[in-house]
């Protein structure tokens, strides 16, 4: 039997989550969702920057869940997040936590996971590589930027959850009795945007359509044809991509699809990272509304900004909630 699956003491089955985001708005609500408070640590900085983190209850024998959103803001970047994430999985797992999970609703590095260009980096790999010699024994995350990617540069066990479990309510309000399609706003986006054609299908008891934009980029900079893979004439276009930087792709690719026939272009990322002019270029009038998860809070986008109007947040709450108590339960039979 696998050592993750042997009975545990009763005193192991208590679990343990941690929150290491400065804005603990979801952390608080998946607390809550799982009727667990949220463990207490203390996070100390230093004049210097350097920081201490360390909990403040004994974790021997425990399951551990760290949440840390890893985007950057004001306060941290994500080198300091990732950072601050490894040394605390590692001061659990050196005071005796039993399984310590990294939960990341916001995967960074994951962009780069191939060398496209001599002496290119592969970040995803290397994140993977410093988890796993901290003693991370799984990682969960939120739609990572390529599945395979991510499942094939970690050695520890890893969970993946698709976004579009969380978008499928929004949709179904949204394109209420709508002709349906799904797009991908570029070729590396196929076969997340054909599973969730795939499960509308199921779900909704209607053929839903499928199409692609062509996109290309060469050292940072977008190009496309504008070309239309597929059939959107007069229908709903659902388009989905795992996250919103500067919102470009996502406009470029609505334009593509309005000029195709489209009816209605609705944006849909998991990560809404909204980026530069992010909030000017998702104003534009070929997308008619944004909508991503909480994994990342909407704090670059101004409070009056006419984009707002149309952004939807759908929680990511009751999805990590599942994947923690699956997990916990899994580890404790």
């Amino acid at each position: 039997m696998h050592p993750a699956h042997r009975v545990r003491p009763e005193s192991a089955c208590v679990m343990l989550i941690y929150a290491l985001d400065s804005d603990a708005t979801l952390a608080q609500a998946l607390a809550v969702y799982l009727s667990v408070p949220l463990a207490p640590h203390e996070n100390r900085s230093f004049e210097d920057g350097e920081r201490k983190l360390r909990p403040l209850q004994d974790p021997r024998g425990r399951d551990a869940y760290v949440l840390h959103s890893l985007y950057g803001d004001s306060e941290k970047s994500p080198h300091d997040k990732l950072c601050q994430m490894l040394m605390f999985i590692a001061t659990l797992r050196e005071h005796g936590a039993a399984r310590v999970t990294a939960v990341l609703p916001y995967l960074a590095y994951a962009r780069k996971d191939r060398q496209t260009q001599a002496f290119d980096p592969v970040g995803s790999r290397y994140v993977a590589q410093m988890f796993e010699a901290v003693g991370t024994a799984q990682v969960i995350v939120l739609e990572a930027h390529n599945v395979a990617a991510f499942q094939n540069a970690f050695r520890c066990s890893t969970l993946h959850l698709v976004a579009h479990r969380v978008f499928d309510a929004v949709a179904r309000e949204l394109a209420a009795g709508d002709v349906l399609a799904v797009a991908s706003p570029d070729p590396g986006g196929v076969k997340r945007a054909q599973l969730w054609r795939e499960s509308l299908e199921k779900s909704l008891l209607q053929a839903v359509g499928f199409a692609m934009v062509d996109k290309r980029r060469s050292a940072g900079v977008v190009r496309s044809e504008n070309l239309v893979a597929g059939d959107v004439q007069d229908m709903t276009v659902l388009l989905l991509d795992d996250l919103i930087a500067s919102g470009d792709t996502m406009r470029r690719a609505a334009t593509a699809l309005r000029a195709a026939g489209a009816g209605r272009v609705i944006a849909f990322a998991a990560h809404g990272l909204f980026t530069g002019a992010a909030e000017q270029t998702l104003a534009d009038d070929s997308i008619a509304n944004v909508v991503v998860t909480d994994s990342v809070p909407s704090f670059r986008l101004a409070a009056q900004a006419q984009m707002r109007s149309k952004l939807i947040c759908a929680s990511s709450v009751p999805l990590l909630a599942q994947a923690i108590k699956a997990s916990h339960g899994a580890w404790t039979m």
